[in-house]
């Protein structure tokens, strides 16, 4: 094809189910026969995510005429449907926008806490937190956000709604065949699907899913149809927001009508900060990121990391000792800051940064119960999208269900799965959430308040162009994994595809010890434990999406390793 190269490695090829009917949709991509790419260089458009359908339908969008909006809230609609884990409708998330004319949006579309929510409604009457409650079920769930951040991006879009959202519904009414991976996850959530329905949902199948099954969400695209024929109160009113809130009361949800009807994505000042010869663009508060990004990189930037070497034990401790007093402070400050004064300029000062590593120690293990928030004198599972167009306009995208299928629930009839999002906010101060994040008064709940994020969609900039469009699911992982990114590239040189692949590791402050993946070297782990680390060996962290531009216009971009990430380019 002219113009790109295409590499596939490794390729994965899925052949039609028996039942699946041949030539079924007008769908730009082919549903029952696709392919996982993992990298691709090209000078027109990309889009990398977590499904191959997903990228494929972005670049189709891109080649009937869209710009790289389109092809995200297309993307988007597209991973409700074939990536029902994190990709949603009833979910939230953040999204970060490059114009060509140089303009910077980002919007933020993060659930809300209903209007009867309260501080202690997790809290057993002897106080003890209820996280079952926080983190499955109806009671779990926070006010969708996905639609309506959508059509937040649509000022920026070139293309009509009713265009972007047809592949989805295509998808989701004709049905698409299921990877090995998605077999396997569907059939380990069997038992949980079952057990938090009132109705149970079309990803329950009798005998279990096979590679190569089809999966067809009828209710889900009807749901999609309204949208597509009523526009935002297709979901916030009428028959959608119906179907919710009798979910609602089968089972002593407390979402109710008013909170559908009155849920508003938000535009706010994106965070951007200079790192060295570059300037990096990231999302705000209520994504924890937009601090704990600047932060980290500005306790880097004056130290000679490059010399260390990429995974070097000195490099690692470094980083480590970094992200270990971000976290600190996460866990102190940070919170919606429409409801608690959240301390920004300060926490991501270069004074403050080089306050907080004054006692930092090169030869020695810190310690957690040491290095606690900095004093402050004034008042996993998640997906992630990055998309890029010829004409010099990036989007990052990340959003979540929180944990895996988030809440487990289906809402009866509409065919999509609600968030676990509750579980975010800190629901009693020091016990921590499912990914092991500990919070305090900034983050407690409250009615209309936005749950703390660990989301961190990014664009790095370089000679005020798009360098570096870069983001991933993960949790409380998110921000160090992006950090790690960048560092690979902009101070190791590393290719695109190391930078995306090579072993991750984690540090949170709490617990405290250092998670590293299975390839993590076992030389370095040897010598940080003899520095006195304690040194866990976990699942894989993250699963990055990356696309990198040249100043030629062309781009490179990878998909991770670690999943059925694909990317799509021309």
């Amino acid at each position: 094809m002219k113009g790109f190269i295409l590499y596939t490695f490794p390729l994965v090829l899925l052949f039609a189910a028996c039942s699946a009917p041949r030539n079924a949709t007008n769908s730009p991509v082919n549903p029952y026969s696709y392919s996982i790419q993992k990298k691709v260089t090209g000078s027109n458009g990309a889009v990398v995510s977590a499904h191959p359908l997903a990228s494929e339908t972005g670049i189709a969008i891109m080649k009937q005429g869209g710009n790289a909006i389109d092809a995200a809230i297309a993307t988007q609609l597209a991973l409700a449907v074939v990536y029902p884990g994190a990709g949603n409708i009833g979910g939230g998330g953040f999204t970060v926008i490059r114009l060509a004319n140089g303009v910077n949006i980002t919007i933020d579309y993060r659930e809300k806490a209903p209007a009867t929510a309260h501080r202690d409604m997790y809290l057993d009457q002897q106080g003890n937190a209820q996280t079952e409650l926080s983190q499955n079920g109806h009671l779990a769930a926070g006010v969708p956000g996905t639609i309506a951040g959508l059509f937040g991006c649509m000022k920026y879009a070139s293309l009509p709604f009713k265009q972007l959202i047809q592949p989805a519904i295509d998808l989701a009414e004709k049905g698409f065949v299921i990877t090995e991976s998605e077999a396997r996850s569907l059939n380990h959530a069997r038992d949980a699907f079952i057990k938090y329905n009132t109705v149970t949902p079309v990803f329950v199948k009798p005998g279990g899913w096979k590679t190569g099954d089809t999966l067809v969400q009828q209710d889900l695209a009807n749901t999609l149809k309204r949208v597509r024929d009523n526009g935002l109160p297709g979901f916030y009113e009428g028959e959608t927001a119906r179907l919710i809130v009798d979910e609602m009361k089968r089972a002593h949800g407390i979402i109710n009508y008013d909170d559908l009807k009155n849920y508003t994505a938000k535009e706010r000042e994106p965070v951007v900060f200079d790192y060295k010869n570059y300037k990096i663009l990231t999302m705000p508060l209520p994504s924890s990121g937009g601090v704990l990004l600047p932060q980290m990189m500005h306790m880097i930037e004056d130290k000679p990391v490059k010399e260390y070497g990429f995974q070097s034990a000195q490099a690692v401790q470094l980083m480590t000792e970094i992200e270990r007093r971000a976290y600190a402070d996460r866990a102190k400050y940070l919170g919606d800051v429409d409801f608690y004064k959240v301390p920004v300029e300060k926490l991501m000062s270069k004074a403050y940064a080089a306050e907080r590593m004054k006692d930092y120690d090169p030869q020695t293990a810190g310690s957690s119960q040491a290095v606690q928030a900095g004093v402050i004198t004034e008042s996993e599972e998640t997906t992630h999208f990055s998309v890029y167009d010829k004409s010099g306009n990036a989007v990052s995208v990340t959003t979540t269900l929180n944990g895996h299928y988030g809440s487990k629930t289906v809402v009866g009839g509409a065919g999509f799965l609600l968030n676990n999002e509750m579980d975010d906010f800190s629901i009693k101060p020091g016990v921590p959430n499912m990914y092991g994040a500990i919070g305090a008064d900034a983050n407690a709940i409250a009615p209309g308040k936005r749950m703390l994020s660990s989301m961190t969609p990014t664009i790095v900039l370089k000679d005020n162009k798009p360098f570096i469009v870069v983001g991933t699911p993960g949790g409380t992982t998110i921000t160090t994994s992006v950090f790690q990114t960048l560092i690979n590239i902009l101070e190791f040189d590393m290719s695109t595809e190391d930078a995306v692949n090579k072993p991750k590791f984690h540090h949170q402050w709490l617990p405290d010890e250092i998670f590293v993946e299975a390839d993590f070297s076992q030389a370095v782990r040897q010598q940080l434990q003899q520095m006195g680390y304690k040194v866990t060996q976990r699942g894989s962290i993250g699963r990055t999406e990356v696309i990198r531009i040249e100043p030629n216009g062309r781009f490179e971009a990878v998909a991770d390793k670690r999943g059925d990430d694909s990317v799509a380019g021309y």
